[in-house]
């Protein structure tokens, strides 16, 4: 059975050879015969000079490549291959003839034409042959699907050369904002008017579905495309990203949804390589089994950590997580550590070997809930927070990473108290050490264990309706990537003892919005196919965050997006006495009331209530 499936693979080739060489030796017998009609003396060696021009051609045309390709798909490279082996070609027959004393019985008739004879004879079979291929094949299906395409540059170009081979669908017109470009044809498909024009060029088209080929169109962009989609009723697709394509293109074309990455209100913040600063190191996160963790894991294992400790208390997180690293990393030491972060005995241990990064994104998060649980709010992002620090000051760790959060700032509920108690916290235990202390805030991350896009896609795929806490209410919002970007950035940025650093997110996303593009992506219709609901805020939400505090004065750092500022000064020792005092409130079961009164007087900005602290952000500094 081997043996049969070589020969079939490598028969058409052959075919294939033998043609171009018999291509070859018509041509050249051919202008011979011209010459000769046109009073030239006949071919004195016709058969030596045959075989030396198909022996010198053939040899050429493979050296330029021309048999790695199919005929299937030949294209401009493939022509240009053939116009490199006709020149080269002809150039080496004259030079063989001429060593063989031969070239003055070849006329020069025969040698000047011969590459653009030699270009349209291999060139047009091939030619042809994609030409009926493609048209059998857009013949051959008759459940072919009619596709209205949004865009006219080079990605549509190459999306309906791909239409057309995949056989599935049939392009019926493209629509560009370029008036220049309305009744001009890209590959035979004519460019029927704007992208405004969607709605009624669709009745008129009947389409049964609508690709998207605008690569470089910007977030707002999209959106305007995203509500005209909308309005015709018709499912809509987008063009695969690069970066999906470089992760392994399919066999067939594989037309994707439009991601809610599309839709950020700004363009995802490119932040270049960040190898540098975990490359060759030993780093620790905790909260490896989260979304933010996980994907920490990850960046730091490719930018080339010498050893990544994965610290963990859901064990199947953990595991997930560290199989997930040996099997992509096989080179990489990975410490998968069953603890808690308030375990002092495990953080210890954990530490006893060195360790030049630990990154901390273990945390409560979730704002309702921890309304009504104060005390493991306090345990586990405060309490767990000082011990590990303090670890890292005693095993002499090189840089502390606290991940923290907008919410920190002016904040109204306990997850932002205790998360600003926690930055204090910090500042005091790591204050006068070689640990370097960087603390990131962030916003909203899209897609997280936790967020609202989740939610919103649950609701979505159970039929709605969709709940939004408030008409009003926005958020700032970043992607995992960003967000751990953000972290590895901030390690190198500066060299100061302590750091507070936030991503410029552009505008607040009004969750509203959010919700009604989430459905139109999902080929709904908000309001009429799934309802939105408003739910009221809950407890400890408010109705717009801030970035930082006012008296933090951020600067730009040498990536124009990311914002450094120095925290604002503590006193290690009052610190210290709230630590001792939560230590004793912490081991009283009847404690809850006073947890928050410690909780307020150790963050005096954090003020309860649906719009407490609504303090106006300052503005970020001038990029000038």
């Amino acid at each position: 059975m081997r043996v049969y499936s070589g020969a079939s693979s490598v028969l058409p080739r052959l075919l294939i050879v033998l043609h171009d060489l018999a291509m070859v030796a018509l041509v050249w017998t051919s202008l011979r015969w011209l010459a000769s009609y046109a009073g030239a003396p006949p071919a004195s060696a016709l058969g030596l000079e045959l075989a030396i021009v198909a022996g010198t051609q053939g040899v050429v045309l493979r050296m330029v490549g021309l048999y790695q390709g199919l005929w299937r798909f030949a294209s401009l490279p493939d022509l240009a291959n053939l116009v490199r082996a006709a020149l080269l070609g002809v150039l080496l027959i004259v030079c063989i003839l001429f060593l063989l004393g031969m070239l003055d019985m070849v006329p020069r008739r025969v040698l000047f034409p011969y590459p653009i004879a030699l270009v349209v004879a291999l060139g047009m079979p091939r030619l042809l042959y994609r030409l009926w291929k493609d048209h059998r094949q857009g013949k051959g299906n008759g459940a072919t699907e009619r596709v209205l395409v949004l865009g006219a540059g080079r990605t549509a170009e190459t999306l309906l050369r791909d239409l057309r081979s995949d056989g599935r669908y049939q392009p019926v017109g493209l629509l560009d904002d370029q008036r220049a470009l309305k009744g001009v044809k890209v590959q035979g498909v004519p460019v029927l008017g704007s992208i405004d024009e969607l709605p009624y060029i669709a009745q008129e088209t009947a389409p049964k579905l609508i690709v998207i080929a605008m690569p470089s169109a910007s977030a707002a962009e999209m959106q305007r495309v995203v509500s005209l989609c909308d309005e015709t009723g018709l499912p809509f697709r987008t063009v695969p990203r690069l970066s999906d394509m470089l992760a392994g293109k399919p066999q067939r074309l594989e037309l994707s949804e439009v991601r809610i990455e599309d839709l950020l209100g700004r363009k995802p913040v490119e932040f270049g390589a960040a190898e540098a600063a975990v490359q060759g190191k030993r780093v620790m996160v905790t909260g490896a089994g989260g979304s933010i963790g996980s994907e920490l894991a990850r960046q730091c294992a490719a930018a080339g950590a010498r050893s990544v400790m994965l610290l963990e208390r859901a064990e199947l997180p953990l595991d997930d997580v560290a199989s997930e690293l040996r099997r992509n990393f096989p080179h990489l030491d990975v410490l998968p550590v069953l603890a808690d972060c308030g375990d002092a005995v495990a953080c210890r241990i954990a530490l006893a070997e060195g360790m030049d990064y630990v990154f901390h994104a273990a945390a409560c998060k979730q704002v309702p809930m921890l309304e009504g649980q104060v005390r493991e709010a306090l345990r586990n992002n405060v309490r767990a927070t000082a011990t590990l620090a303090r670890a890292c000051r005693d095993a002499g760790v090189g840089n502390f990473v606290l991940i923290s959060t907008d919410k920190a700032i002016c904040p109204i509920n306990v997850l932002g108290a205790s998360k600003r108690f926690a930055e204090l916290v910090c500042q005091a235990e790591l204050e006068g050490s070689q640990v370097q202390l960087s603390v990131v805030r962030f916003g909203n991350v899209l897609d997280s264990a936790g967020s609202v896009v989740p939610l919103f896609r649950k609701q979505i795929s159970q039929g709605g309706p969709v709940t939004v806490t408030h008409p009003e209410v926005t958020r700032y919002f970043m992607t995992i990537p960003e967000a751990c970007q953000l972290i590895l950035h901030s390690v190198s940025l500066g060299r100061d003892p302590s750091s507070v650093y936030a991503l410029d997110m552009g505008r607040p996303v009004a969750i509203r919005e959010l919700a009604e593009q989430m459905i139109r992506l999902s080929g709904k219709r908000p309001g009429i196919d799934i309802a939105v609901s408003y739910t009221g805020l809950r407890p400890g939400e408010k109705l717009h965050e801030i970035l930082f505090h006012p008296d933090e004065r951020y600067q730009r750092t040498r990536h124009p997006r990311i914002l450094q500022a120095a925290p604002r000064e503590v006193r290690g020792d009052v610190q210290r006495a709230l630590l001792a005092r939560l230590d004793q409130l912490l081991a009283d079961a009847r404690s809850e009331q006073a947890l928050v009164a410690l909780l307020r007087e150790a963050v005096p900005e954090y003020t309860p209530g649906p719009e407490g602290g609504e303090t106006p952000a300052a503005s970020f500094p001038s990029q000038e």
